[in-house]
């Protein structure tokens, strides 16, 4: 069985999960957003990329065995 999530959702959750149950402070949780923008555009943005696809390949085919 398939589900299918927007990721801003997912990403939406687990934020106000991070601000409501660890005591983060709001203002920190966006300057950590912004951060992530800002690596963006930095070289870095090609390793993070294939990172995260690397990673989600290996948890999609340890699911399907």
């Amino acid at each position: 069985m398939n589900v299918t999530l927007p990721l801003v959702l997912v990403l939406g959750v687990a934020a106000w999960a991070v601000v409501r149950f660890l005591n983060i402070r709001l203002w920190v949780a966006v300057l950590i957003g912004l951060f992530g923008f800002y690596l963006a555009n930095t070289f870095l943005a090609p390793v993070i990329d294939g990172t995260t696809r690397s990673g989600v390949d290996v948890i999609n085919t340890t699911q399907q065995k």
